[in-house]
């Protein structure tokens, strides 16, 4: 079907909130496949000129279906499970550490084999709210089997989590993926969502086997100079036109003391393996479902699930002005929504004028009983940058992820998060981590500062960047409480405020409060994914974690909170990690830009 006029190429054929100018006065033509909200919008064009719609949800959401439309109603989707933790190891031949299995996958999506395809899915006879829960990846685990990740779901489909790595002589956990084995068998797989994970050997090698994926085995050790790597996950084309791999298995690890090599995570987010004296080890990555690398004493996190949902709903021959992210339309302007890290290339052929928001991962928060929040990631924006066309005005774009907590232990400070950009020019520092109860107390300074843990000795909040001033990205730490009841830790500080301080008042810890989202990337289609609810509205980001034993909660804009559960800062929003027993890890940041369509 051609197009009337090409001065909007897919905005006009899609989103009628974008006709404007030359565009109002012409045939406006409305989207005719189904209507629904929930997500991140993602919408592209698939060779030879299908547009699609994908609602990619990386926390847990509603997927509303308001209307029908004339391309069926038949919907595609993919639903990946959190994966497993690794295989911790030990300080002797006791355990090398399996690498996680991956987060169970179901999708009927035509990339998947057909023999692993599931049935077409139709929602023509209930149109409604589908709930969809996205699984944690697994919690760290010390000197036992990795954790198991947590299931994932689109209204009644489910996938299974990713088994645990191995440790030691304990059976290895099974799940959507089966962890690699210590020295023993790897986990089984579930048929249709993933493989089972590889072998391990014993004395006098200690090595781990990899992880199972969800396209393949783990692969099982066989000598002392061989590496194990996690099982591959499988590609598929339904967050945008370009194939991702999602749950692939973590690489095994190995016994601190016979120096070999360590196996790398499958692809699709399987994290590689490691050992207390080969350091490297790396959780799954987030938003794939990716187990965790074995081998470290404190084993590594499963990567968080996904789901994704897509549906046909126009068909053109023109294409968008600029590659990279997730791209959606509203209000005149042409969003592309950065979740992991990628490349903006302007194909306009013209310079563009852009907007843009950075946003860093969150600090983690220190370590129990009475740490500091986390800070939130550094905070910026702006508009009026100019972005040159083709290869030469290509720019790369980094998505930083949270920082981990101090963990259970006291005396352990939060780490900071990474930290994001949008090419050279635009970089968000990465939040502080928390301080930590007892000793090593003050937070750390980052984006936003991390809070102070609850000591004696110094335990000041972290400085945020370039605070006070026109440039900052956010605001100090509060202080934690002296060491006396009731062991209040500061909390993090925010995008929008500072963390309050731990005291014995009942406000006493909070996360400092984020900012809310320009009015240009406000898309009601996005609003029960991008970001948290605050003041006034939806749309914020950047908030920092609450402090230890507060009963506070994490700041507007992703922050942890203070009680069990909720911990983790916010995926894709910046938000610091809330301290509790065990700690909260940071949440990822985002990156997000807009032009005129």
């Amino acid at each position: 079907m051609a197009l009337r006029s090409l001065n909007n190429p897919i905005a006009s054929f899609i989103d009628y909130l974008s006709k404007t100018g030359t565009d109002a006065s012409g045939q406006v033509a409305t989207p005719s496949g189904l209507t629904a909200t929930g997500g991140i919008i993602s919408d592209y064009t698939s060779p030879p000129g299908a547009v699609y719609r994908a609602h990619i949800f990386t926390s847990s959401g509603t997927f509303n279906v308001t209307s029908l439309g004339s391309y069926g109603s038949n919907v595609e989707y993919l639903v990946v499970a959190g994966g497993g933790s690794g295989g911790p190891g030990s300080g002797g031949p006791s355990a090398a550490g399996g690498g996680g299995g991956a987060g169970g996958l179901l999708s009927n999506h035509p990339n998947i084999p057909a023999p692993l395809r599931q049935p077409a899915l139709s929602v023509s006879t209930s149109p409604g709210s589908y709930t969809i829960t996205i699984g944690a990846g697994g919690a760290s685990a010390y000197d036992v089997s990795g954790n198991p990740g947590n299931p994932s779901s689109f209204g009644p489909i489910s996938s299974t989590g990713g088994g645990g790595g191995g440790n030691g002589n304990s059976p290895t956990p099974s799940g959507g993926s089966g962890g690699g084995g210590d020295y023993q068998p790897g986990g089984a797989g579930i048929p249709g969502q993933g493989n089972p994970g590889g072998a391990g050997i014993g004395a006098p090698t200690y090595r781990g086997g990899g992880g199972g994926g969800a396209g393949a085995p783990g692969t099982s050790q066989s000598g002392p100079s061989t590496p194990a790597p996690g099982g591959d996950g499988l590609p598929i084309a339904i967050e945008t036109a370009t194939a991702k791999y999602y749950a692939g298995g973590g690489g095994a690890g190995s016994w601190t003391g016979n120096g070999g090599p360590v196996g790398l995570g499958g692809l699709g987010g399987g994290g590689k393996g490691g050992s207390p004296s080969i350091p490297g080890a790396e959780n799954g990555t987030y938003a794939t479902g990716g187990g965790g690398g074995g081998g470290p004493r404190y084993s590594t996190l499963g990567g968080s699930g996904i789901v994704v949902i897509r549906y046909q709903i126009s068909e053109l021959t023109a294409t968008a002005k600029a590659t990279g992210g997730s791209i959606s339309y509203y209000n005149g302007k042409t969003i592309h929504t950065f979740t992991s890290t990628g490349t903006f290339t302007n194909t306009s052929g013209s310079p563009l004028s852009v907007e843009y928001v950075v946003v860093a991962g969150g600090g983690g928060s220190g370590a129990n009983p009475g740490g500091g929040g986390g800070g939130s990631g550094g905070y910026i924006t702006g508009s009026g940058v100019s972005v040159n066309p083709g290869a030469p005005g290509a720019l790369s774009v980094t998505v930083g992820a949270g920082g981990i907590s101090g963990g259970a232990s006291p005396n352990t400070k939060g780490s900071n998060g990474s930290d994001s950009s949008f090419g050279p020019s635009y970089p968000a520092t990465g939040g502080g981590g928390g301080g930590a109860y007892n000793t090593n107390g003050p937070g750390n300074p980052g984006g936003s500062g991390g809070g102070g843990g609850v000591t004696n000795n110094p335990k000041t909040g972290g400085a945020g960047l370039n605070f006070p001033g026109p440039t900052q990205q956010g605001y100090p730490g509060g202080d934690g409480q002296p060491d006396a009841p009731p062991y209040a830790g500061g909390g993090g500080g925010g995008a929008g405020g500072a963390g309050v301080s731990g005291s014995t008042t009942p406000n006493r810890g909070g996360g400092g409060i984020g900012v809310q989202l320009p009015a240009t990337f406000r898309n009601p289609q996005s609003a029960s994914s991008l970001g948290t609810p605050g003041p006034g509205g939806s749309y914020y980001l950047a908030g920092g974690g609450a402090g230890g034993n507060t009963g506070s909660s994490g700041g507007s804009g992703g922050g942890g909170s203070n009680t069990p559960g909720s911990v983790n800062g916010f995926t894709n929003t910046g938000g610091g990690g809330g301290a509790d027993y065990g700690g909260g890890s940071g949440g990822s940041g985002i990156v997000l830009i807009a032009y005129p369509s």
